[in-house]
């Protein structure tokens, strides 16, 4: 079991789930983040000064697989995320040691689907 999280621009957010969808990948958490990658944000002018970057809405999204659809899931995200600008984002890609679910105490992989 694997714990995939992506995060991706705001604006890639439908064509990310589409291709997920598509790929049969339909369990996912979405939350709206912020952060910023090497470009440190996006410098703005304020009175003419240059005030150094902030931080950036991003989305993340998070998803519970079985190591079957690890793959399938990563090429999800990169097909709906890709623009080939700076700042499409990352992927992140770790073991999910246990999965329990609370209705039924099911465990694993059973779990998870």
């Amino acid at each position: 079991m694997k714990y995939i999280i992506a995060i991706i621009q705001p604006d890639r957010l439908d064509e990310v789930v589409e291709a997920l969808t598509e790929s049969e990948i339909n369990l996912m958490t979405v939350s709206d983040v912020m952060g910023r990658g090497r470009q440190k944000g996006v410098a703005e002018i304020y009175r003419s000064h240059v005030e150094p970057g902030g931080l950036l809405r991003k989305v993340k999204v998070e998803i519970a697989v079985n190591d079957e659809f690890v793959q399938p899931t990563i090429e999800a995200v990169v097909k709906g995320a890709r623009t080939g600008n700076i700042g499409d984002g990352k992927i992140f890609v770790l073991d999910l040691e246990q999965c329990v679910r609370i209705r039924t105490g099911e465990t694993g992989g059973l779990a998870i689907g």
